[in-house]
């Protein structure tokens, strides 16, 4: 089978690219060996660490991900899709060691609903934690199968053979021999191994564990990459929608007359929907300034300012997500305490790529749709719905996604591709405008935290009181000591619930643990500063968890950590922060312009325990990424908005981290080999609100209480001290 991770996959019948049709696919994956595994995941190093049944359809055969060609070349199908996190590379490799083979002579194919089994979606750093253990289960049934197959052929028992590189050989005499792709040759084989299937020792690894180069860097970097917005079927038309000028605005009339005017121009008028369309993007944005539409106002009367005391006013659901001891006995045995409140806009995602989808239908009625998603069978079904079919007649397929960080879990551009083509018989590309981008995305929420926390004569935390409201749970956890403590949460990073929000709210790269974290972790500082301790050493007294304590410690190592209490001038700070079932603590070293405010990240350290390392280059990239992501939503990114409209349309008023802001990052991923693996896409990101943030109050003595520490709020709280 040629490479299905360096060429676009689409349907027969659509010639615009290189391709590999279903047709080929079936005929080449029914002439090698195709193996139907047991649902029952394999005990030891990789066990799930989430219900992976509860939230998965499973068909009798979902643990088919794996082909073994005739050539011997094996290719998973695995549901995920690649947006630069770089489980194109790492999935291959678990299965690469299970099936003994080189990682080279492995291929994927991913979010494809017509090739791949079901999967609910590419979100949670899930991909390696949870898909992982599914994989190595397969590959190791596998091997298992054609070690059978090759005592059957060669006449040596089974125990008496060994496996390398794909070959399957005697023990005793290496002459006896058979290749994987041998064994598979010209017939469809079903097997299912009886017994108990032996998993390759974690001290044995040669590919996990082992540093591999991106699959998908040479395109990304050369341009030779295919996104969704990429891909030009003939006679394809380019949409430009109609859009009101803010959330909660409804359209009341509308004239098209002068753009039906231009030459080549078709409207497409589909209940809510309405679409000018022409072949040349340009085109459709010309004839899009030409359509009159009047709106009615939005009824919101929010902006960024009055958006936290709605918040607190309008949040009435509340969840439990955390209790032990008695709150209230315990602060009575306080020597003092200590209240905050923590307050953090919504922020976009900001993707380089915008949400883009081209759709068609086909010769025998199916609609395909190339989107830039992150959840294609979700999606498939969204589209299955609008459109009134079943969701075998739509086919969805993913190309390399340009950025998602949660944005792309929904699909409204994919849905308006397939209704407007459906509508006007071509194939249509809808590719957002940054403008659209931004009007659209699902925020991350604006969130209140309320903290209230009682030390005891001993500086230990007796009592912790906590409510977010906004941001849901994740992130909460107490793994302080503390004998008495009550979370609560209001509302949830997604579904708006109670219409709190004034526009939708989703998934934000650590959905919720951001705001949590930074809100617990400064409030810790405020603890270690009013008990007069190093907030190292604070927090560990207050620390008994050993993977934490371990982290933390191993950050300051690295760091070179000296004792003292803050402010002490030097502009440093620490974090501590789990997610995605990894622990992490990190430190930094900041310069405040006392001036202006302005705050310089100049060195950030980052220590984390996430269990068996698949890919360290790729696990280390990961955690570079988060820091300088995560950047953004400490010291710049922050939506404004007022009476339903965003204000904010493009990068000349929101501003992202740049080059010139990168300060050193140094990482260190500890040793674990006895612990499954963990999520490594988001828990670096969720440390850096707070550590910037105490860093700020340890140069300036001034505490900060509002993200992003824009120059303003910094000036602003120095002024206060």
């Amino acid at each position: 089978m040629t490479r299905p991770t360096d060429e676009m996959i689409v349907p027969e019948g659509w010639g615009f690219v290189e391709t590999i049709d279903r047709r080929d696919f079936l005929r080449l994956t029914s002439t090698g060996l195709m193996v139907v595994f047991a649902v029952k995941p394999p005990e030891g190093t990789f066990r799930p660490v989430w219900n992976f049944a509860t939230q998965q359809r499973t068909p009798p055969d979902f643990n088919a991900f794996l082909h073994v060609g005739a050539d011997g070349r094996v290719t998973l199908l695995v549901g995920k899709i690649e947006m630069g996190q770089g489980i194109i590379t790492a999935l291959p490799q678990i299965a690469a060691e299970e099936l003994n083979v080189p990682l080279g002579m492995v291929d994927c194919v991913m979010g494809d609903t017509d090739l791949t089994p079901f999967d609910s979606g590419t979100f949670g750093s899930l991909s390696v934690r949870v898909l992982g253990p599914i994989l190595r289960a397969a590959a190791a049934e596998a091997r298992a199968v054609l070690v059978q197959l090759a005592s059957e052929k060669l006449g040596v028992p089974a125990a008496d053979l060994e496996v390398k590189d794909g070959v399957i050989s005697a023990k005793a005499d290496g002459s006896k021999k058979a290749t994987y792709g041998e064994l598979a040759g010209g017939k469809k084989i079903e097997r299912r191994f009886e017994g108990k299937v032996a998993l390759e020792k974690v001290a044995e690894f040669t590919v996990v564990g082992k540093s591999a180069p991106r699959r998908d860097g040479i395109e990304k970097v050369t341009g030779k990459a295919k996104y969704a917005g990429d891909i030009a079927p003939p006679e394809a038309l380019h949409a430009r929608i109609v859009r009101p000028p803010a959330h909660g605005a409804t359209l009341t009339s509308i004239d098209t007359t002068a753009a039906e005017k231009m030459a080549g121009v078709r409207i497409v008028k589909d209940g809510d929907l309405v679409a000018v369309l022409h072949a040349h993007r340009d085109e459709a944005d010309k004839a899009l300034k030409l359509v009159k539409t009047t709106f009615t106002p939005s009824p919101s009367t929010l902006n960024n300012e009055n958006i936290f005391a709605h918040l607190e006013q309008v949040a009435v659901e509340l969840r439990n997500i955390g209790t032990a001891g008695d709150v209230s006995a315990g602060e009575k045995t306080a020597a003092q305490v200590v209240v905050g409140k923590y307050t953090k806009g919504y922020v976009a995602h900001a993707p380089m790529e915008t949400h883009s989808a081209v759709a068609a239908v086909g010769p025998d009625g199916r609609v395909t749709v190339w989107a830039s998603t992150q959840t294609p069978f979700p999606l498939q079904t969204q589209v299955a719905r609008a459109l009134k079919l079943q969701p075998d007649k739509v086919r969805v397929i993913t190309p390399f996604v340009g950025g998602g960080f949660g944005g792309k879990s929904a699909g409204a551009q994919a849905v308006e591709a397939a209704r407007l083509t459906v509508a006007a018989g071509k194939p249509v590309r809808v590719t957002w405008s940054r403008e659209e981008e931004f009007f659209f995305d699902t925020f991350d929420p604006a969130t209140v935290v309320n903290i209230r926390a009682g030390l005891d004569a001993a500086r230990h935390i007796v009592s912790w009181d906590y409510e977010v409201i906004g941001a849901g749970e994740r992130g909460s956890r107490m793994y302080y000591d503390v004998p008495n403590h009550r979370s609560v949460a209001k509302g949830s990073w997604s579904g708006n619930v109670g219409g709190m929000h004034p526009f939708n709210v989703g998934p934000w790269r650590a959905p919720g643990a951001n705001a949590n974290v930074w809100a617990r972790e400064s409030h810790i500082d405020v603890l270690a500063a009013k008990a007069g301790m190093d907030p190292v050493e604070f927090r560990l007294l207050n620390l008994k968890d050993a993977r934490m304590r371990r982290v933390l410690e191993a950050c300051a190592k690295k760091f070179g950590w000296t004792s003292k209490a803050a402010p002490s001038k030097r502009g440093v700070g620490v974090a501590c922060g789990e997610d995605a079932g990894t622990y992490v603590a990190s430190m930094a070293e900041v310069k405040v312009d006392a001036a202006t405010g302005a705050v310089k990240v100049v060195r950030v350290v980052c220590a984390q325990d996430m269990g068996v390392l698949v890919n360290p280059e790729g696990a280390t990239q990961q955690m570079e990424g988060c820091i300088m992501m995560g950047l953004g939503y400490t010291l710049s990114e922050e939506v404004r908005f007022s009476n339903g409209e965003v204000i904010d349309k493009n990068f000349g008023g929101y501003s992202l981290p740049k080059f010139s802001w990168l300060p050193k990052i140094e990482t260190q991923i500890l040793d674990s080999p006895d612990l499954p693996a963990q999520g490594g896409g988001e828990p670096a990101i969720v440390t850096m609100g707070a550590v910037i943030a105490n860093a700020v109050f340890d140069a300036t003595g001034a505490r900060v209480t509002q993200l992003p520490l824009t120059p303003a709020r910094v000036k602003a709280a120095m002024a206060k001290k």
